[in-house]
């Protein structure tokens, strides 16, 4: 039997589901808050770990081969001693959970485009603007530029909702010279083939992006080339007017840059999910601002999260067996 442990709670019909792999798997729920809440006994067994964040000392696990993360960003991990274990396969939920991701990107699109920010502040003073029509004059995505600083899962889903919209697509990718996904991807998601965008720029590429695009939307992976990517001169090279939408990970951007940008007219305006620190402080100049809007970090938050995430790791289940390619393994040279 292969030992599988599940280190927080599923329903039957989740379990059910699982177990309905193979008979080979023996799946173990042990609902945990910090790795001593497992026992010693269940570290040694497990062959596969199925966790949110939960990780044993490699010690303790000397039998685990796989780990499967419930997050598609696993930064705040890396630095575990887990990840360092030899031939210890590492894998994320990357391409599970886009759907819900990039409606909210999309609905942020459409919000600081049509001025809902100014709009709701009217409606706040029980005010009809003389100059209406001037003021919530909007910018439609049918005759907009959207740059997708990032092109995994998360942006092609968003380049396969922009579609219908009429919208010029642009995408920056580390690889620029294959188009395709190699990652997981549910039916009829996606950009499978990479021929949803009018053009796929290398990553040396941004600023060309950034000068062509009237949105831009923040969707990379945060590792040690990432992280502050867009900061004074990148914002000095965003086309007058544009609007930012980020879902990444904060410390992608460079929130003082971001916020001077924003205070002189530089860019139109931002939709922010994701903070260099979360929660964001109640003194941070981004809760006053007029042309922003804050969420939570809550863009993937979504019913349907844990059947998503089950839905993959049985996928990687059928794989594993197999003897297959795992989906969306970390490679530690990337840094994702």
């Amino acid at each position: 039997m292969i030992e599988v442990l599940v280190t927080f709670p599923l329903t039957e019909v989740l379990l059910t589901k699982l177990r309905g792999v193979s008979p080979k798997l023996n799946i173990t729920i042990a609902s945990a808050n910090k790795p001593e809440d497992i026992t010693a006994g269940q570290w040694a067994k497990a062959e596969i770990l199925f966790t949110e964040n939960i990780l044993p000392n490699p010690e303790k696990a000397r039998n685990l081969k796989w780990i499967q993360f419930t997050y598609s960003g696993i930064d705040r991990w890396v630095e575990h001693s887990t990840f360092k274990t030899p031939r210890l396969q590492i894998t994320t939920l990357s391409g599970a959970a886009v759907s819900q991701i990039a409606e909210h990107a999309v609905m942020m699109m459409l919000a600081l485009g049509h001025k809902i920010p100014a709009l709701m502040a009217s409606q706040r003073k029980s005010e009809w603007p003389k100059d209406r029509l001037e003021r919530f004059q909007p910018v439609e995505l049918r005759a907009s530029t959207v740059g997708l600083i990032g092109y995994g899962s998360i942006g092609r889903q968003i380049a396969r909702l922009l579609e219908p919209f009429g919208a010029t697509i642009l995408a920056l990718k580390r690889d620029a010279k294959s188009p395709e996904d190699f990652g997981f991807s549910g039916d009829g998601m996606g950009d499978p083939a990479g021929g949803l965008v009018q053009r796929i720029y290398p990553a040396e590429a941004l600023r060309s992006v950034l000068r062509q695009s009237d949105f831009i939307v923040v969707c990379l992976p945060l590792t040690s080339q990432t992280k502050g990517l867009l900061s004074g001169s990148a914002f000095s090279a965003m086309k007058a007017g544009a609007y930012l939408i980020d879902i990444s990970r904060g410390k992608i951007i460079d929130h003082a840059s971001l916020i001077k940008a924003l205070q002189d007219g530089k860019i139109a305006g931002a939709a922010l999910d994701v903070f260099p620190e979360e929660p964001l402080p109640a003194d941070d100049p981004l809760w006053v601002m007029q042309n922003v809007l804050l969420t939570p970090h809550i863009a993937d938050n979504s019913l349907n999260y844990e059947t998503q995430a089950c839905d993959l790791f049985s996928e990687n289940l059928l794989r594993y067996l197999a003897g297959l390619p795992l989906f969306n393994l970390f490679n530690a040279e990337r840094g994702y």
